[in-house]
Order: structure tokens, then sequence, then C-alpha cells
């Protein structure tokens, strides 16, 4: 399926005025100069979201663990202390390093990461991933359209993590594995002021989401009493 027809069918699907997701992968130049920001890197988002793109690197993102978590740097000394003791989202610094180790992040091959809302971009080539920014209802979609084809018990997954973990690197790491888990994210607090107080991301590696294409159309999504109901309220 082309990416135009999946936006086609997404707004079918969805309703004319659904969120189109944002498409993200690296480069070696940017499709957009971007200043730097300070703090989460979600506050820089907005734009993509509302149709201009963003290109992160390493200059761009002002927070330790976005470089981090996008590939851009190695785990900085201070950050299992900080997670652990200041944000206090484990228990112990050790478990925080531990943590890290096991998402075996690699280090970016490129200068850039790219985010670019689907209507903006030519094609699905060159994307490691496509972030949704979903409400309840969507989600219901979402996550009923993942597992119509597959009955794997980790189809969907909520990891701990923050917000650019759980949206970029286990994205990554997924689909250079060839996977087909899709991931909730966003439940970080540091990351809440910057998205909607009704929103979560579910995030579809490309591995999956070529996949997941295929059967889009057969899927509830389309022709569903059921579905039909919760899209009217959408």
């Amino acid at each position: 399926m082309e990416l135009r027809e999946f936006i086609e069918y997404y707004r079918e699907a969805f309703g004319a005025g659904a969120q189109l997701p944002l498409l993200f992968g690296y480069s070696d130049t940017p499709v957009a100069d971007t200043a730097k920001i300070g703090g989460c890197f979600f506050k820089g988002l907005q734009a993509a979201r509302e149709g201009t793109p963003v290109s992160l690197s390493a200059e761009v993102i002002g927070c330790g663990g976005g470089k981090l978590y996008t590939g851009f740097s190695d785990m900085p000394e201070r950050v299992p202390n900080f997670v652990s003791l200041t944000e206090k989202y484990k228990r112990t610094p050790e478990m925080v390093a531990d943590y890290v180790k096991s998402l075996e992040m690699p280090r970016a091959t490129q200068r850039y990461l790219n985010f670019v809302k689907a209507d903006q971009a030519e094609s699905l080539a060159g994307f490691e991933g496509v972030m949704f920014y979903a409400t309840p209802d969507m989600l219901a979609g979402l996550c009923g359209w993942a597992f119509y084809d597959s009955n794997e018990a980790d189809a969907v997954v909520a990891r701990f993590g923050s917000g650019c973990s759980t949206v970029v690197s286990m994205a990554v790491v997924e689909n250079a594995r060839g996977g087909h888990r899709c991931f909730l994210g966003l439940f970080d607090p540091s990351v809440r002021p910057w998205v909607g107080k009704d929103e979560l991301s579910f995030t579809v590696p490309m591995s999956r989401f070529t996949v997941m294409l295929t059967t889009m159309r057969e899927s509830f999504l389309f022709g569903s009493h059921a579905w039909e109901r919760v899209k009217s309220r959408m």
C-alpha cells in the first residue's frame, strides 16, 4: 500500500478530522532547520504535528536523556542517579543502568532524526516507525488493528521509559530485528506536559507497519457496527 492510500484509508477509518501520525527516521541531511530545544524535545514536535518537519540532532536536543534515547550519545554518567534519586522513577540507580542496557539501543549512524507528518512525506521509505498521538477511542482502533492479524502475546506492549525511549528507542530496535511489537508510550510524567491530557502514543516499527497495511481494509475498522459507534463520537 502506498502512503497516500494509507492516508485515505486512515481518514475513512478514524474520521476526516483524525490527526495524521508522524513518520520518523534518520538521515545524513536535515529535512528542516530546527532550533535547539531546551529540555524535553517533545515540546518541539508540535511543529511536526502541525505540518512543519522537525530535524533532531545531538546539537538540537538539549536533554541528555533525549540524546541517549535517539542514539546520539552514550548514557550520561548522571542519568541513573537522576532518574532514580531525583525523578524517583526507579528504586535504585542500578535498576536504571540495567534497564537502559537492556534496551540495546544502537548509536545512530546518521546525524539527524527527522519527524514528518504523514501527508508531508513522499513515501514510507527510509523511516523507522510511525507514531500516533492517540486518545482512548483511537487507541481502541489502533490496538484492535494490531491484534487483527496477530495472536502474539506481545503484539502491543507498554514498557517503562521516557517518552523518547518508548517512541524512538524501542521502535528503532524492533525495526532493526524485523519485529512485530507495537508500543504504547508517553506515560512518563516528565513528557506529559508536552502532550494532550487525553493523549498517549502508539508507535509501530516500520517492519510491522508494512504488514499491518496489508490487512487494514479487512479489519473491523471498515464496515463494523461496533467501530462505527465509537468513530461517531471521536
